[in-house]
């Protein structure tokens, strides 16, 4: 339903009318994590890494298999004889099998447990000769009783793998959000740099037409109306820029949403953020138990560990042991070959028993080992800086909403400092110094402004990654990822 959602309103934006388009930062963050080329990628990661873990689970599971191996023998084979001599002896055979196998993983031990039933056909072509093989029961059992168990490290390795894709991925989403918030801004500051360029054009523009006029009847002097279009010029240079730059900002902010269409897009950043704090001993118990990084080291913790394993198991005695019990029988016609079946064991022991291998074993055991404690001494490592981010996240953003407000207020009170500059300096009360102070002053509120807003939903969205929990609602973000 999310993903339908977000299709229509990708249509919407997409094949509405054929002005500029406004686009506030939801919207732009809902395409984001929709339509742009990094969250289709994050998407298909974490396809391969479910589809991984269904593969995962499935070798836990029982197999059932219908195996056949028919083959054609005709040729000069050498054949041992009743007597003991040997005969190479021309052979014109047809063999021909089917069978029906189970089998079951047992992951404790590492071996293999197998029930199958088959039955095979031998005839002599040429001589009209058929018999037949029946194995209506077979039990069998193999096991490697000091190698490495893959199955029970898989099973200690692989659900935290998975548990890693899944937080990984709405981390992804949120840090797409975040991403969005910056170009979103740049793409906003680009706007309002644009707008203040053409104001400040206009203005000075104005203010030099009426500078001439003043200064034809002598009430201003040269150097003051020489000082006023060098102002205009300027204005004019920063117009021509500031087109340059929202340009630029919008083709990277279509880029990154993933539209292919020329669209003018014009961004509505909004004057207010929300008003909450997040508490620090609640960020990090959110943290702990949300953030992939957690899973990430304990996976690297685990893996090093099971290669150690693997590396002992590499270097020691080495046995393989096969059982097989069951019933067999043979006979010239198919269902005589069902009756009355003999019972067949059968048992096999190999060893290896490693004698010299010139310290190979050791060392791969000692590397083994270093990396373990190498992975420790980075896990810890990783674990104190992932707190004291978390920790500077959250300072940050209870902080920043304080400057949203301060930047918004400072950007009204600069405006109508410059209302007031430009009035005095109209009725001859100050001079063209004390107005562009003002301007700069006006022009440098607003693009703080701006600044601040970024700031802030960039640590919004941030935290939001960190601890994969929404503190404005209270709930976890992954109740509410779309579906794969």
């Amino acid at each position: 339903m999310k993903r339908l959602l977000f299709t229509i309103c990708g249509l919407l934006f997409l094949w509405g009318e054929a002005d500029a388009r406004r686009l506030t930062l939801v919207d732009a963050i809902r395409m984001a994590q929709a339509y742009s080329p990094e969250a289709q990628a994050a998407e298909h990661t974490y396809r391969a890494a479910y589809w991984s873990y269904r593969s995962f689970r499935a070798n836990y599971l029982p197999e059932v298999n219908l195996v056949s191996s028919p083959y054609l023998n005709r040729q000069i084979n050498r054949v041992t004889q009743p007597d003991g001599t040997e005969l190479f002896i021309r052979q014109n055979q047809l063999i021909t099998d089917v069978g029906l196998q189970i089998s079951q993983n047992v992951w404790f031990t590492g071996g293999n447990l197998f029930v199958q039933t088959s039955t095979q056909r031998m005839d002599e072509l040429g001589s009209n000769l058929t018999s037949y093989n029946s194995l209506p029961v077979t039990v069998g059992y193999q096991q490697s009783l000091f190698g490495y168990n893959s199955l029970k490290w898989d099973r200690r390795i692989e659900p935290v793998r998975f548990r890693e894709a899944k937080k990984t991925y709405a981390e992804t989403l949120e840090l797409i959000a975040s991403k969005t918030c910056e170009l979103f801004f740049a793409l906003a500051t680009a706007q309002a740099n644009l707008d203040i360029a053409r104001s400040n054009y206009a203005s000075a523009d104005t203010l030099y037409r009426y500078a001439r006029g003043r200064y034809n009847i002598g009430s201003i002097t040269e150097n003051e109306m020489l000082q006023l279009e060098v102002n205009r010029l300027n204005e004019e240079t920063n117009m021509m820029k500031a087109r340059i730059e929202v340009e630029d900002a919008m083709l990277t902010f279509r880029s990154f949403l993933g539209i292919r269409e020329e669209t003018e897009i014009e961004v509505m950043e909004g004057d207010s953020v929300p008003q909450f704090e997040v508490p620090l001993g609640e960020a990090l118990e959110q943290a702990y138990r949300n953030s992939p990084d957690p899973d990430t080291y304990r996976r690297l913790k685990l893996e090093s560990r099971s290669a150690l394993a693997q590396a002992r198991a590499s270097r020691g005695l080495k046995a393989d042991l096969y059982l097989q019990f069951g019933l067999s029988q043979t006979a010239d016609r198919l269902k005589d070959s069902w009756r009355d079946p003999l019972d067949q064991q059968y048992v096999s022991l190999s060893l290896v028993v490693p004698i010299l291998d010139w310290g190979r074993g050791r060392g791969k055991v000692r590397v083994a080992k270093s990396n373990v404690a190498l992975v420790e001494t980075q896990t810890e490592q990783g674990m104190n800086d992932f707190e004291l981010n978390v920790r500077k996240m959250v300072r940050q953003f209870n902080l920043q909403a304080r400057q949203v407000e301060v930047a918004a207020r400072t950007d009204e009170t600069a405006r109508r400092r410059y209302e007031v500059a430009l009035r005095l300096y109209l009725m001859g009360k100050s001079t063209v110094l004390d107005l562009n102070a003002a301007i700069s002053e006006k022009d440098t509120a607003r693009r703080n402004r701006i600044e601040a807003m970024k700031t802030y939903w960039t640590l919004y969205y941030g935290l939001r990654s960190m601890t994969q929990y929404d503190f404005e609602r209270g709930c976890p973000i992954t109740d509410n990822l779309p579906e794969i």
